[in-house]
Order: structure tokens, then C-alpha cells, then sequence
């Protein structure tokens, strides 16, 4: 299963939980961390909530770019508040990972060509 899956159920998951009220008489430490997990997950659908650009490449980094952010951000509330050592291991893994890409999304649409405003169709001239 890909990091990717990995978060995203973590967070469909989190999200259901806290809505459904099920976190009631939580510890302190898991308080914190649903509260830390709460405001990535408000973080990243604010981020998410674009205006479209015109530009397929653009739009689809500018929501995915916050949804790695937000992944990042549950990923660092685990390290802080997780004692499970396998799931830790998985929560460094997802910050490595999305950070790369991140920085991978953000340089190909640095080094991609301008868009004009004008297409020009396959072989030719608009």
C-alpha cells in the first residue's frame, strides 16, 4: 500500500472518528493529538480549496501541495504523541516521502514552459 493510501485512510478514518464523536473522554496526550490532527486535516482542506487556474499541472499541485503538507503534519503529530514503533517508522517514512514530493511538484512546474493563452493544436499553428 502506498504512503500515499496509508495517510489518506488515516485521515478518512480520523475524520469519521472525531465527527462521530467517538474520541469522548480522551486522554490528554490523545486529545492532543486529535486536536493536532484536527487542525492538518482543516489546514489541508483549506489548501485544497482552489480557484482554477486554466492549467491542469498548476491546479493539480496546488491542491496536492497542501494535501502532503497535511499528511506531513498528522505524520509529526504520531512522532509526538504514537508509542507504536512500527507505526512511527511509517510516520517518518510519510514526511521523508511527501517532502520529496513536494519538492518534486513544485520543480516541474518551475522548469515547465509557460503556458500562452492561445493553445496551439498538435503540429500547428492556432
Amino acid at each position: 500500500m502506498s504512503m500515499w493510501r496509508r495517510s489518506s485512510m488515516f485521515a478518512v478514518a480520523l475524520a469519521v472518528g472525531v465527527a462521530g464523536g467517538r474520541f469522548a473522554g480522551a486522554g490528554d496526550d490523545e486529545k492532543a493529538f486529535l486536536d493536532a490532527n484536527a487542525a492538518a486535516m482543516d489546514a489541508m482542506m483549506a489548501g485544497m480549496a482552489i480557484q482554477p487556474s486554466g492549467d491542469v499541472d498548476a491546479d493539480f499541485a496546488a491542491m496536492m501541495i497542501p494535501h502532503h503538507e497535511g499528511a506531513i503534519a498528522m505524520a509529526k503529530a504520531e512522532l509526538q504523541y504514537g508509542t507504536n514503533e512500527r507505526l512511527r517508522r511509517i510516520a517518518q517514512e510519510i514526511i521523508v516521502e511527501q517532502q520529496q514530493e513536494i519538492a518534486a511538484m513544485r520543480l516541474a512546474l518551475a522548469s515547465a514552459p509557460a503556458k500562452t493563452a492561445a493553445a496551439t493544436p498538435p503540429g500547428g499553428t492556432p
